[in-house]
């Protein structure tokens, strides 16, 4: 298991805003969804590019080189050209620190 990582304080991070973060060697972005802190690989399932970058709309993340869709929540992909959902990790705000931590080999 890894241990978790500080992204920022919770309180830098508004609404609708984003941070990426290199966790162990995997660029993750982290969210700040209505108050709520949500985290995903910052990659396209479909061809390896970031994704933080893309339009927000709602708790959707829109790839900025073809306009694949995932729920940034879920990690799930909502349409093409993307067809694998994009890994989502565990976050906890600790004493006002949002952290993240990669569970992909617990």
């Amino acid at each position: 298991m890894s241990d978790w990582v500080d992204v920022c304080q919770a309180d830098a991070l508004k609404p609708d805003e984003h941070a990426v973060v290199d966790l162990e060697g995997t660029e993750v972005a982290v969210f700040n969804l209505d108050g709520q802190f949500y985290a995903i690989e910052d990659v396209c399932t479909h061809d390896g590019a970031e994704v933080a970058s893309g339009e927000l709309e709602a708790d959707v993340i829109v790839c900025p080189r073809h306009g694949a869709r995932f729920c940034i929540k879920t990690g799930e992909v909502l349409s093409p050209p993307a067809y694998e959902d994009i890994h989502t990790f565990p976050v906890q705000v600790e004493n006002g620190v949002i952290q993240v931590r990669d569970d992909r080999w617990d």
